[in-house]
């Protein structure tokens, strides 16, 4: 019981010294009685309201409050301390999240939007986990084909169809380990043309919707917890959630990706609810001073967050809502882009993957937005943008922590909506262990953070040991999950434990901050993946 921290505590070290003191006296041993017993009446009431106090505190989490820091009897110095929450807050259900890490990182794009000429585009098959290595391909080098036009299916569901994201002929079908598919790569035409669809009625079924989505190319876009992969038509999910912000390190402003197209957004969001017997939420950023533009949405549950990253992501999100798992918890996620593409299907009858996506780090030239199309090559992105790279840097898609390393002549990943470009640290620091004298990014208070415009490289600091146990993961991670260990029960193959330790709520993203915050230099995404794969094979 840590007495300090309340004002109790200063009245009885204050009564036990009286009380020492008053044995000098010549009626010192009545004040000494008199003040121990005074002392452990206090005492005794002390305990009694802080017992009363925490029990309070459990009861609210119980009943669903969530932001249980002034349920209490006392308030916490935090509470006493915290900012006043923005006005348009005072009556919105809200989540106040105390841990994470925002790292400072140099390089935040500027809000402005170029659009350069690309010419090649790739569909990646390694971008949809669960997918089989070597999909069922219906195209070949040197065919024609349309925005939306289906070309490989997967050999264990062929029901699911993966669609070209824009119209031209098939000039590469890149092959990898094994013969695996590494990508299918279209030259653009220069008109883009999508597929004709015959869009179902207003009153079409939810079978309906799944076999239309399936046949449009469409249904990848939607991804089922746990394990993150493409979900499967033949379940209902419990619920589906929306994450509409991103926290990841120099990550987009999503409120520019629906600038002029909120009623593309509604239009998704009118068909996502009817997958479903259960809500759809959306996760709004509740950190600025004006509400998120989504709140004007309708037909979704809207909860806001505040908090460091990884308050945006989506999974943090599930968990301080309705926690998922297997069988019937299983719920379905979505990004704004994947909302936008299944509006513009219903709205405009047209598949349409318009992306726009910051370029991000400090080894861009002028980090800003550019829009494109998913899939698009990074080196003609950059070129018809006018950034050029600075030498001896790395090309991440994505963001820095649960990004995808790419060369230049690489291609977006379907998912993804920013390229980071940073310095590769492969410089030696000498005494860099001992003496840190470049500006980092650090959880610990002994590396003093005196800018938020560090040069992040990929330096880890250090190599790969043994697990070293102490509460870093904790002080990252916004989830009441152990995870240090879940880590050891995957290495060890504890199925038991696995499920248990709650494998089922996290994916690689989840899980990136603690690998970037681990001292044990441990790859954390990578023993995750290899846990899902386990549990999948499995059963």
């Amino acid at each position: 019981m840590k007495i300090l921290k309340r004002p109790a505590g200063l009245i009885l070290l204050l009564l036990a010294a009286l009380s020492f003191q008053s044995q000098d006296g010549v009626a010192g041993s009545n004040l000494l009685f008199y003040g121990l017993a005074a002392l452990a009446l206090i005492i005794f009431f002390y305990i009694v309201v802080s017992v009363a106090d925490n029990f309070m505190v459990i009861e609210s989490k119980q009943i669903g409050v969530k932001d249980t820091g002034s349920m209490g009897l006392f308030p916490s110095f935090r509470e006493i301390f915290r900012p006043k929450k923005p006005e348009y807050l005072e009556k919105a259900h809200v989540y106040t999240l105390t841990k994470g890490y925002d790292i400072p990182m140099a390089g935040e794009p500027r809000e402005e939007i170029r659009e350069p000429k690309v010419t090649r585009f790739a569909l990646t098959p390694p971008d949809f986990f669960g997918l089989m290595p070597i999909p069922k391909m219906l195209v070949e080098e040197g065919d024609t084909v349309k925005a939306g036009d289906p070309i490989f299916f997967d050999k264990k569901l062929n029901r699911i169809k993966f669609a070209t994201p824009v119209s031209g002929e098939v000039i590469a079908i890149n092959r990898g380990l094994k013969r695996s598919i590494a990508e299918v790569v279209i030259l653009a035409d220069n008109e883009q043309q999508s597929r004709d669809y015959t869009l179902p009625a207003a009153t079409a079924s939810r079978e309906e919707l799944v076999e239309f989505l399936l046949e449009s190319g469409a249904w990848p876009a939607i991804r089922q917890r746990p394990y993150n992969v493409v979900a499967d038509p033949d379940v209902v999910p419990r619920d589906i959630f929306i994450s509409t912000f991103d926290t990841s390190p120099l990550g987009p402003d999503l409120k520019l990706t629906v600038r002029g197209r909120m009623d593309v957004f509604q239009a998704g969001i009118d068909v996502v609810r009817r997958l479903t017997n259960g809500l759809v939420y959306l996760g709004l950023d509740g950190r600025g001073e004006d509400p998120s533009p989504f709140e004007a949405i309708n037909g979704a549950e809207k909860r806001y967050f505040r908090g460091a990253h990884p308050a945006g992501n989506v999974g943090v999100q599930i968990h301080h809502i309705h926690p998922c798992g297997a069988g019937e918890n299983t719920v379905w996620t979505l990004g704004v882009e994947e909302v936008l593409l299944i509006g513009e299907l219903f709205k405009n009858g047209r598949y349409d993957t318009t992306r726009l996506v910051a370029l991000t780090g400090s080894s861009f030239s002028d980090p800003c937005y550019v829009k494109t199309y998913a899939g698009a090559n990074i080196a003609e992105l950059l070129s018809g943008a006018g950034e050029d790279i600075a030498e001896n840097a790395r090309v991440i898609s994505g963001d820095v922590l649960s990004g995808t390393q790419k060369s230049t002549d690489g291609f977006v990943g379907f998912f993804d909506n920013q390229i980071t470009a940073i310095p590769e640290g492969n410089e030696a620091e000498m005494f860099g262990w001992l003496l840190p004298l470049k500006p980092r990014a650090s959880i610990s208070p002994t590396i003093p953070v005196l800018s938020d415009d560090i040069e992040i490289t990929t330096n880890t600091h250090g190599e790969k040991r043994a697990f070293v146990v102490n509460n870093d993961y904790e002080q990252v991670m916004p989830m009441d999950i152990y995870l240090t260990q879940l880590m050891k029960s995957i290495l060890v193959n504890d199925l038991e434990s696995m499920e248990g330790l709650g494998i089922y709520e996290l994916v690689p993203e989840d899980v990136a901050l603690a690998e970037f915050a681990c001292v044990s230099k441990q790859p954390l995404q990578q023993i995750l993946r290899q846990g899902h794969d386990t549990m999948i094979e499995q059963g």
